[in-house]
């Protein structure tokens, strides 16, 4: 071989060995620790006959809730009762926010003042004769929607309310009827109020009358309802209204105050032709007051012309 075509062979050699390093760049090669790795794999949510929705266990349902769609029973009712003060301070109003007076009842009030008027129609009431055999409770009064009991003055409220709460919880919750509604005889009524209501329209009254109606029971009923009472219209006569004070009202010392400075003044503003108003008592009312009358006209004569008793039927009033 020639030394030109030996140095042509150089030449050939170092151009392949210099292409071969521009192809093949050089590797930096690090040592490598071999390391293994657990991964826990899981699943996609698919629907499945296995998979199931949680549900609560019965025992961890609150409690006072019941399931949907389930007819309520009984006994797992509960109610909330409260109570008002009334300026009675013999008389206490409980409302057990539930309808105390049967639905379209023909009067807004009845009243029960001995246990003999909680049995006899025409509207006898459980739970009225229940509340009178407690001990200190003279009578009950129902509204439309509260219940009003009156005590006896020597009796103490931390006695007897803890039995009425008991009586009227014992009643709503049984889902027993409050006041029941029986035939009764020819002009027989042993409850006060339950036949018509007084202040309702009548066709036969005047105008006047129908003025002193509708203002008794736009105006003043609602006022009287809420110191747990009633109003009933007993007739107008030579300019003078007869009204009766039911409820809390009816042995309420301010009774006097809430006749002249109430509802006479605000009936005198409004309507000329009235002149006054009085409270009329009963036949019962007016023998407790003529016996009053003897006894302190004894004790006058006995302890000198100043002493006096105060009457329970004072004003028999609001």
């Amino acid at each position: 071989m020639s030394t030109q075509q030996a140095s042509r062979t150089l030449i050939k050699r170092a151009l392949q060995s210099s292409q071969r390093s521009i192809r093949e760049p050089e590797v930096l090669r690090f040592p490598t620790r071999r390391s293994i790795h657990y991964i826990r794999t899981v699943s996609a949510i698919t629907p499945s006959d296995n998979r199931r929705r949680p549900t609560l266990r019965p025992t961890y349902q609150p409690l006072g809730l019941s399931k949907i769609n389930e007819p309520s029973t009984g006994n797992k009712r509960t109610i909330f009762i409260q109570t008002e003060s009334t300026p009675n301070p013999d008389a206490l109003k409980f409302l057990p926010n539930h309808p105390v007076l049967p639905e379209n009842f023909p009067t807004p009030f009845l009243e029960y003042l001995s246990p003999r008027s909680t049995l006899a129609p025409p509207h006898p009431s459980p739970l009225a004769a229940k509340l009178l055999n407690v001990d200190g409770i003279s009578s009950v009064f129902y509204g439309p929607e509260f219940i009003t009991v009156t005590k006896s003055s020597d009796a103490n409220w931390a006695h007897i309310k803890p039995e009425i709460f008991s009586l009227i919880t014992e009643v709503v919750t049984s889902g027993e009827n409050i006041v029941n509604t029986v035939e009764r005889a020819a002009g027989e009524n042993a409850q006060e109020g339950g036949s018509e209501d007084t202040l309702g329209y009548n066709e036969e009254d005047d105008e006047v009358v129908g003025m002193i109606k509708e203002l008794l029971e736009t105006r003043i009923r609602p006022a009287i309802q809420e110191d747990g009472g009633d109003i009933e219209f007993r007739g107008f006569e030579n300019g003078v209204v007869l009204l009766k004070l039911r409820g809390a009202c009816r042995t309420c010392d301010s009774s006097t105050v809430t006749l002249k400075n109430g509802i006479e003044s605000m009936l005198m503003h409004y309507i000329e032709e009235v002149q006054g108003v009085q409270q009329v008592l009963d036949q019962e009312e007016e023998v407790s007051m003529h016996e009053f009358s003897k006894f302190e006209e004894k004790l006058r004569q006995q302890k000198g012309p100043s002493a006096t008793a105060s009457s329970p039927l004072d004003s028999a009033g609001a």
